[in-house]
């Protein structure tokens, strides 16, 4: 028998063809990539240097400050209610005006309290003449005593009396004084200065001294304190810097932050932190002369903690966030930029202080960020002169308008011609 032959193998399923494919595909990606290299670079290349503005790191000494809310609290808030009860006849203040201390507010009818204070009196006058009889019977027993014409028992009965009129009579002198102090307690005074609220009753109702409204309310706004809490993170700060200097200074300033309106003190520090919002409340004192802050305003506080000497600062606009935590971008000499890794501390109004990363008198971007990359060109532009020449371009265009001299008014002109 004769053996018959083995089937051939298609092309495309031998090795060869398979490695030819791969060659290919190997070959093509080379290609792209540099062909994709070759164009990024020509971009690079084509496209012009970003324009941006610099400023230089600082090296100066720096103000620390924590800034919180704060509500505005009176030192003194009073409910001034009428000790005892009665009917208003008169007030003698005006509603939110200031008020003195033991001054004047109000009179309740006081014939009531007179007409006890006469009773408690002649109740005092009938005890202290019986008193005094008693003490003129005892004088002139103890001499018949002597010259034994009365027994002695008769003579202790009436000492006893004595000291029980005594006793009367005291009683009789707490009635007098009692009823003295209910009167004086009809002429209502001002316990604290301050500025008095609205009035919470009007002449002629009947007053009691369980009202729970009152009279009037009190508020004293000079001097006035300000609460506000600051994070536990900064209590060790604070403490440090208390213990340094008693009586850090304290700035309030407006909702919007753009107004100071006093300089105070630092009062207190609470004895303990809130768990729920991880924060410690704080007391600051104010004058308050001009009274611009008011009781239950809502105030933006600063508080001074000394000063950090020979700080490299930057503008904060500068320091972004990444990643990898805060950074910069410095301007090389070549007018290129890197990406400069810094450690940020403190921010103090619009500059922050750089612990680390920085030297004083490097160059950082601080205006056209957003396009920026490590090692990218850049064109450095005064954003200052530049406003500058704006207003003053704008200045100049007003200025022709109104003298009809810019182009408009001399088109205006030639077309009245």
């Amino acid at each position: 028998m004769t053996q018959s032959a083995a089937p051939r193998r298609p092309f495309y399923r031998s090795p060869l063809c398979w490695g030819l494919v791969v060659a290919l595909a190997l070959g093509g990606g080379w290609w792209w990539r540099q062909h994709a290299a070759a164009d990024a670079a020509g971009q690079r290349r084509a496209a012009p240097p970003a324009a941006v503005g610099v400023a230089s790191a600082q090296l100066q000494n720096v103000p620390l400050q924590i800034s919180a809310l704060g509500t505005v609290n009176s030192t003194y808030t009073v409910t001034v209610r009428s000790r005892v009860d009665g009917q208003l006849d008169k007030l003698h203040f005006e509603e939110g005006q200031p008020v003195k201390q033991g001054q004047l507010l109000a009179e309740l009818d006081p014939r009531p309290f007179q007409a006890a204070l006469a009773q408690a009196e002649g109740q005092l006058l009938r005890d202290q003449a019986l008193l005094q009889n008693a003490q003129l019977d005892l004088a002139r027993y103890r001499q018949l005593l002597e010259q034994n014409s009365i027994a002695k028992q008769q003579v202790d009965t009436q000492a006893a009396l004595v000291r029980q009129y005594q006793g009367t009579v005291k009683l009789d002198q707490g009635a007098v004084d009692n009823a003295k102090l209910q009167l004086s307690y009809s002429r209502v005074s001002a316990p604290v200065s301050g500025r008095a609220g609205l009035r919470q009753v009007d002449p002629g109702n009947i007053v009691h001294a369980s009202d729970a409204n009152g009279l009037v309310v009190i508020t004293q706004t000079q001097p006035i304190n300000v609460l506000f809490s600051v994070p536990e993170v900064s209590l060790g700060q604070v403490l440090r810097a208390s213990r340094a200097q008693p009586g850090l200074a304290v700035e309030a300033w407006d909702r919007d932050n753009r107004n100071k309106l006093a300089d105070g003190k630092l009062l207190a520090i609470d004895n303990q932190l809130n768990t729920s919002t991880g924060t410690v409340n704080l007391k600051a004192r104010f004058a308050n002369v001009d009274e611009a802050l008011f009781p239950n305003q809502f105030v933006n506080v600063r508080l001074s903690l000394g000063e950090q000497e020979n700080a490299v600062t930057v503008p904060a606009t500068a320091v972004q966030l990444g990643k990898t935590g805060s950074y910069v971008y410095t301007v090389n000499a070549d007018s290129s930029v890197s990406l400069n890794p810094v450690s940020a501390g403190a921010r103090v109004g619009d500059i922050v202080i750089v612990e680390q990363g920085l030297k004083p008198g490097q160059r950082v971007v601080v205006d056209g960020l957003d396009k920026l990359r490590d090692g990218a060109k850049v064109t450095v532009v005064d954003r200052a002169a530049q406003s500058r020449q704006a207003a003053q371009g704008a200045g100049k265009n007003g200025r022709h308008k109104r003298d009809g001299s810019g182009p408009a008014g001399k088109r205006r002109a030639s077309a009245a011609q």
